[in-house]
């Protein structure tokens, strides 16, 4: 009898150490990859209960995947299934979904459930994680109820400047006062020389300069703030091949833009001096100056004003 229980214990050891069956770990893999196609399948035609049913199998056999948590999650918002869709999400946080996307969808089915309080707290959560479309929150059908609440607008206020974190710098508002579009003409005499259009550009961190002379000149200006080095810069360029690179800053409440020493083709270097004065809401006076010793002495270039067209 001992020598038949020890054979059985024998065999129950091999079978254990014996190596998977090839065609078993195929099959398995075959049939999840079944499963996958058939839930995205599911998903993507929106049969929320059969997506619902399928992405809970795939998910609990794979509880690392953020997409089949989120996919669940999805899906059970869709039927439902409120609190089990609350659920996955945060599943599909904790498996590696950035926090601000899963917290966004948590605080969408809280507003479906009417559930404002919890909405509010998981938009908050979301803008501070860096939630970064405000569109879906002035969208959204489900935030309608929320959008006179303070906690919403401060919830709204943080996603915009996420999207566009460079053009909220304070420092890269300070030129601001330009923008606009505007008829020109010389500060001494009010004699017409132009038109230009001031515009924000590339995500608002761009000052844009659209100049037409009335002798047929156009050119452009590019303004920026440089954050390295912490000062404002101008790049001119215009129809006649011209081209300046100033720098500088806000000083006193005036836009102060230098160049270097530049050689020019008759004569000694330049170097220039270019102010900006904001004069109220409608009036911007552009003064240039130019020295050709070092800038121990100024020569005026041009004075103009800006006026606000109505």
């Amino acid at each position: 009898m001992r020598k038949i229980a020890l054979g059985a214990v024998l065999v129950s050891i091999a079978l254990l150490q014996a190596p998977p069956n090839p065609s078993a770990a195929n099959a398995g893999q075959q049939d999840q990859a079944s499963l996958t196609k058939d839930a995205s399948a599911a998903y993507e035609a929106k049969d929320w209960p059969k997506a619902a049913q399928l992405y809970q199998q795939l998910a609990e056999a794979q509880p690392q995947s953020p997409r089949l948590w989120y996919r669940l999650a999805t899906s059970l918002h869709e039927i439902g299934e409120q609190e089990k869709a609350v659920a996955a999400y945060q599943k599909s946080i904790d498996a590696g979904l950035p926090k601000f996307l899963g917290e966004f969808q948590i605080a969408l089915v809280y507003a479906s459930m009417q559930n404002k309080e919890k909405s509010l707290e998981f938009l908050q959560k979301a803008a501070t994680d860096g939630f970064n479309q405000p569109e879906q929150l002035s969208d959204t059908a489900e935030f309608a109820n929320l959008r006179d609440d303070t906690r919403f607008t401060k919830a709204l206020e943080q996603t915009k400047r996420n999207q566009k974190p460079f053009a909220y710098a304070p420092e890269n508002r300070q030129f601001d006062f330009w923008l606009g579009e505007w008829n020109v003409v010389t500060t001494q005499g009010d004699i017409p020389v132009g038109s230009s259009k001031i515009e924000l550009i590339l995500g608002d961190c761009v000052v844009q300069e659209n100049w037409t002379g009335n002798g047929g000149t156009t050119g452009k200006s590019y303004n920026i703030y440089n954050q390295a080095l912490k000062r404002w810069e101008q790049y001119w360029v215009d129809s006649n091949g011209g081209n300046i690179f100033f720098y500088g800053g806000l000083r006193d409440g005036v836009m102060d833009y230098f160049t270097d020493e530049i050689p020019q083709p008759n004569g000694p270097k330049l170097k220039r001096h270019l102010q900006f004065f904001h004069l109220g809401p409608d009036k911007v006076r552009q003064f240039s100056q130019g020295s050709s010793d070092g800038g121990k002495t100024w020569q005026v270039e041009y004075d103009f004003t800006y006026n606000r067209k109505k």
